[in-house]
């Protein structure tokens, strides 16, 4: 799936979206129209499924994903990924991401998009699932 395969009723729907963030010390409210105008994302295929997330696609090989956690509806995806696009050194770059998947679409995006620095585990903890 790429955005250049969208309808234009879909790419407008998209454009009306918000999603909130804390990137690099900025935060708050940001237009995904501001996300189309200004940067050059694209679809990543997490799990079988289209997730859009605020990152240029130039940088999505430097993208790990860590953790998917799937609603029980299938409607929501929270995501924790390590990006290594500015390096891989001590203070590793790690986002979280909460996305919904839009209505009448086979896509997810981005509503919340935040840093944060990835603490390495040094203990074994049992999964609950």
């Amino acid at each position: 799936m790429k955005l250049s395969d969208l309808s234009d009723e879909t790419l407008n729907n998209i454009k009306s979206l918000r999603w909130d963030r804390i990137i690099e010390k900025h935060e708050g409210p940001e237009r995904w129209s501001s996300v189309l105008e200004y940067y050059n994302p694209e679809f990543m295929k997490i799990e079988g499924r289209w997730v859009l997330l605020p990152i240029e696609r130039e940088n999505h090989t430097n993208i790990t994903i860590l953790r998917t956690i799937w609603s029980a509806d299938g409607n929501s995806l929270t995501l924790f990924l390590k990006d290594t696009t500015f390096g891989d050194g001590e203070f590793l770059a790690g986002f979280m991401a909460v996305c919904d998947k839009l209505k009448n679409e086979e896509f997810f995006i981005a509503i919340l998009y935040h840093e944060w620095f990835i603490i390495e585990r040094t203990a074994t903890f049992e999964s609950s699932s």
